[in-house]
C-alpha cells in the first residue's frame, strides 16, 4: 500500500484545571512519542509556533494572528500513513490530547490549485453554481 503525508495541526489550550506538572509530563511523553514516530517513519519533522506573527492580505500587512484563543494553532507536524483513518489513529496516541489540545489531520493535496475546483478557498456563491 502507498503511504501519504498528512498535516497534523495542534490547536487549543491546556486545561485550566490541569496542574503544570501534569501538563509537563504530557509534554515530555509527547516528545518521546514524537521521536519514536520520527525513528519509525510515521512522523516527519514539524514545529511549535511562536505566539507572534503577521497577517498578510491585499490591504497590507498587520500584526497577528487574530484567531480566537481556542482556534490558535500551536504547532504542526506531518504524519506518514496509509489512509486518513490511519493518520488519525497515529495522532490519537499523542499524550497532549488528555490535557485539552485538539489535533486536526488534513491530507496534503498534490495537485496544483485550479479556480474551477471546489476547495476550502471556494466562495459559497461559486459552489451553488457548480464551479
Amino acid at each position: 500500500m502507498t503511504t501519504s503525508d498528512y498535516l497534523l495541526i495542534s490547536r487549543g489550550q491546556w486545561d485550566e484545571s490541569a496542574s503544570p506538572q501534569d501538563v509537563q509530563d504530557a509534554i515530555d511523553r509527547f516528545y518521546t512519542w514524537y521521536e519514536r514516530g520520527l525513528a519509525e517513519g510515521t512522523l516527519k519533522p514539524g514545529s511549535r509556533l511562536e505566539a507572534r506573527g503577521k497577517c498578510v492580505a491585499r490591504d497590507g500587512i498587520t500584526d497577528g494572528p487574530f484567531a480566537e484563543a481556542k482556534e490558535l494553532v500551536g504547532g504542526y507536524w506531518f504524519i506518514v500513513a496509509d489512509s486518513l483513518e490511519d493518520a488519525a489513529r497515529i495522532a490519537s496516541e499523542n499524550p497532549c490530547l488528555a490535557f485539552g489540545l485538539t489535533l486536526e489531520i488534513r491530507p496534503l493535496e498534490a495537485a496544483r490549485a485550479r479556480a474551477e475546483d471546489v476547495t476550502n478557498e471556494t466562495p459559497a456563491a461559486w459552489r451553488s453554481r457548480g464551479g
